[in-house]
């Protein structure tokens, strides 16, 4: 027999406090998600900012929205590291034997996720307005920019609670999620895709970070949209449904 609705939302609520609890009792990995973006935001900005070719564009209002999914790919590595310690630790097991609903502790871990990497987000944007970012999108524009971001932290929050279930260390959980902070280097977050060459191009191009990184640039800068938002989209309902499926099915039967 199913749970009551109200129950899995009362389950996911409790779940989701222990998980910010353990996270605010942590603010070392916080401030490790936000130092190392503000570094590369600050080297790429000054150091590369000279030599970069991205035409009219100030480098820094380019490379924000790659900095920031670099961000939200660090800051998860948090998530993914939380959950193999329950898992390693047996407290998955003990969940397991309680009347929970099994998706309330995966929802718990990912909107944690959510909150930390909202919090990153704002913090880089704060740095990117320091060192000199300028947008020009409309409130509206913004609006979309958060719903967009939202979306992307649940898609990447909910990979992380995949590679915590499926490592069998914690350490081992963050180097699953290593390849989010490598993919906005081979995308458009920090050169044009049209400016690269041969595989790497025709992978920028088809990789879920290029869509999300032009669609976050065009609605901050005022610039042409074209399908990229509706591209990002995709890619994230794609991923949710994937993480989460894949989560479930893990946490029913992986014995800690």
């Amino acid at each position: 027999m199913s749970k009551p609705r109200n129950s899995v939302f009362f389950d996911s609520w409790i779940m989701f406090k222990r998980c910010l609890l353990i996270s605010m009792r942590n603010p070392e990995a916080l401030l490790m998600a936000t130092i190392t973006p503000f570094f590369l935001m600050l080297l790429f900005g000054t150091v590369f900012g000279n030599i970069a070719n991205v035409g009219e564009f100030n480098y820094i209002d380019f490379i924000v929205p790659g900095i920031i999914m670099q961000s939200i790919g660090t800051g998860s590595q948090h998530s993914a590291m939380n959950v193999a310690t329950d898992m390693t630790r047996g407290i998955i097991d003990r969940f397991r034997s309680m009347s929970i609903s099994k998706s309330a502790v995966l929802i718990g871990h990912t909107g944690a996720g959510v909150v930390r990497n909202i919090i990153s987000t704002t913090v880089i944007l704060g740095t990117a307005l320091i060192l000199g970012f300028r947008p020009k999108g409309s409130v509206t524009d913004w609006l979309i920019v958060i719903g967009l971001l939202i979306l992307v932290d649940i898609a990447i929050s909910l990979l992380a609670v995949m590679c915590g279930l499926i490592a069998k260390t914690p350490e081992g959980s963050s180097g699953l999620m290593f390849p989010l902070f490598i993919l906005p280097f081979i995308s458009s977050g920090f050169a044009p895709v049209n400016t690269m060459s041969g595989a790497i191009r025709w992978f920028a191009e088809r990789q879920p970070m290029t869509p999300i990184i032009d669609s976050i640039r065009a609605l901050t800068l005022n610039l042409p949209l074209g399908n990229s938002l509706w591209v990002a989209i995709i890619w994230c309902g794609v991923i949710i449904v994937f993480a989460f499926t894949i989560s479930i099915k893990i946490y029913k039967h992986k014995v800690s």
